[in-house]
């Protein structure tokens, strides 16, 4: 039986080999897979010469690989341009797609700001999502920064403490650099205003990025824990010159609702409990 099926095996590769070996007609190799010219006739003034050409399966088995290998590096480089332009690497996965309330206020808001952007930039508009801890005001953002930057926008998601993380030690000239390497991008997202404690030398020079932008007419969104009030009343003098900018550059959106954190752990531990029930 064994002998028998080997027999089979080598007969059909026979065949096919065959069936797909190249043939020469009228002079020239053909394919025999496809059928076409392996080989072309080229005239140089009175000599002709023959010479090897793609025929249509090698040609199309080419431009495949081409597309395939275009597509990995338009892959790698966007990759590359995400992390450039969000920081945190958990929110380079924040996308539309991976929203589970899109009719929620935030996320409106978010969709809306990424199909108007053209005008949202002109018009130099952005958003304050602010509200309680864990209600998707980072994510709403996120997923704004991440849908622009698959448009191949130029967009700085980050926080007030790796720009000021960033900036140790500088004397003025590389000071004056880094507040306006903050003007390449088109779209300024600031997570989590108000936590960050630092010196008035610092938050002066934070403001100095985001006048910068107020001057030449560059979006910034924002979202932070604090209340809308206490951002337009604030009476810290190293913060409120950066609030004032804040409540000129950005649309108010109040973010409520329970928070998703707090969801998630309830579920967590509901699943935990199940798993170590009887111990």
């Amino acid at each position: 039986m064994k002998e028998l099926t080997q027999v089979i095996q080598t007969a059909s590769q026979q065949a096919y080999s065959q069936e797909v070996s190249d043939y020469i007609q009228d002079g020239i190799r053909y394919c025999g897979k496809c059928h076409t010219p392996k080989q072309c006739i080229k005239q140089f003034g009175p000599v002709k010469k023959k010479m090897n050409c793609l025929c249509r399966c090698e040609y199309s088995e080419k431009e495949k690989a081409r597309i395939e290998r275009k597509e990995r590096q338009r892959f790698e480089e966007l990759q590359r341009f995400k992390r450039e332009c969000i920081q945190d690497n958990a929110m380079q996965c924040w996308n539309f797609e991976a929203d589970t309330d899109p009719n929620s206020k935030q996320m409106r808001y978010a969709r809306r700001y990424v199909e108007k952007w053209e005008d949202m930039y002109a018009e130099n508009l952005g958003l304050c999502f602010y509200g309680s801890v864990g209600t998707g005001k980072s994510f709403a953002a996120a997923c704004i920064a991440n849908a622009l930057v698959e448009k191949r926008v130029p967009v700085m998601m980050t926080n007030f403490s790796r720009i000021i993380n960033g900036m140790p030690d500088m004397w003025s000239g590389e000071r004056n650099a880094y507040i306006e390497s903050f003007n390449r991008y088109k779209l300024l997202i600031i997570d989590d205003l108000g936590v960050e404690r630092s010196t008035d030398y610092a938050m002066e020079q934070v403001y100095n990025i985001i006048d910068q932008r107020y001057k030449n007419k560059q979006p910034l969104i924002v979202t932070t824990n604090l209340a809308w009030r206490d951002i337009k009343n604030c009476e810290e003098k190293k913060m409120q010159r950066i609030y004032d900018r804040i409540v000129e550059m950005c649309l108010p959106v109040q973010i409520d609702g329970t928070s998703k954190r707090s969801d998630a752990n309830l579920e967590k531990r509901t699943k935990a409990k199940a798993l170590f029930r009887g111990c």
